[in-house]
């Protein structure tokens, strides 16, 4: 018979594997719900799901309406024939509403207002029935997003679809800072160049390589790391032009970095999204087979 030593022993391996399959366990719920809610977000009301449309304003009045003939054109099957007019001089846009349109602006019934683009951090928003719009600056350019919340892509979504959940691509990074914080030009799908801050770079190991990244911060208030990457699978498994990763800010001179929440960008989802391509340095020569796929739907 085994010795009471062997016996302890034996029962501490079994009580390690099955705290192992715990955490293992833990891990992947906590993966799926995070999924779970970005999948929430892009089915929301103001998800991406929901962006039908955008139109460059030109200066002097653009017209907004489902008349073919609008400088603005909405969805026929939501929008009036004749909502308003966007009114652009300069950096100023002013909407005024059409006669007998119950348009809201920001939630209440107006029939004109100055609009904030989205550089302000709280564009306003014009509304009518199920559509939205709000401006957007991108370079130079001031346009007018379209969103609905009744539109196609939105209620024919059948959902994300991900590689299974991987805890090997779960790695902690060295961070090493930029001092002072280095500006990184990032282009978008335009063409478009906007010079994005970089607090530092992160190094890390994945299945024996060591590869580095460049981060940048989306905006002065936030605090998390935004990585904007491809790797060998892009154009094959994975969305073609790279994928997107949020994580927490450094601590301790560390960045955890998980692939498993590796995101396709909005422009997998609509033509009328501006999108950040990856800057050359983040591009992984290694295959990256965590996170989100393409074609982005569940059979």
């Amino acid at each position: 018979m085994p010795s009471r030593r062997v016996f302890a022993l034996v029962l501490s391996i079994l009580a390690a594997g099955a705290t192992m399959r715990g955490q293992d366990l833990a891990y992947r719920a906590a993966i799926e719900e995070w999924r779970e809610a970005h999948e929430a977000r892009l089915r929301a009301d103001d998800g991406w799901l929901t962006v039908v449309g955008l139109s460059w304003l030109r200066s002097g009045g653009n017209s907004a309406g489902s008349d073919p003939s609008s400088d603005i054109l909405l969805p026929a099957r939501s929008a009036p024939v004749r909502v308003g007019v966007f009114r652009f001089n300069g950096s100023r846009i002013e909407f005024e509403a059409a006669d007998q349109v119950p348009v809201r602006i920001n939630g209440k019934t107006l029939t004109s207002a100055t609009l904030r683009a989205d550089t302000s951090g709280f564009p306003d928003m014009v509304t009518v029935g199920s559509i939205a719009m709000f401006v957007i600056k991108r370079g130079d350019r001031y346009g007018v997003r379209i969103r609905d919340s009744e539109a196609e892509a939105r209620r024919t979504f059948k959902g994300l679809r991900w590689f299974p959940v991987d805890e090997r691509y779960r790695v902690t990074a060295r961070f090493v800072p930029y001092e002072p914080a280095k500006k990184i030009p990032i282009v978008n799908v335009l063409g478009d160049v906007q010079e994005m801050s970089s607090p530092g770079y992160v190094v890390f190991t994945l299945e024996g390589r060591e590869y580095r990244l460049d981060p940048v911060v989306e905006g002065p208030g936030s605090r998390q790391l935004f990585f904007i990457l491809r790797d060998a699978t892009s154009g094959g498994e994975t969305y073609p032009a790279g994928r997107f990763l949020y994580t927490d800010p450094p601590r301790d001179g560390q960045v955890v970095l998980d692939f498993n929440k590796a995101e396709n960008p909005p422009c997998a989802f609509t033509a009328f999204a501006t999108c950040p391509l990856p800057p050359p340095q983040n591009a992984l020569p290694g295959r990256v087979r965590a996170g989100e796929t393409y074609a982005g739907r569940k059979d």
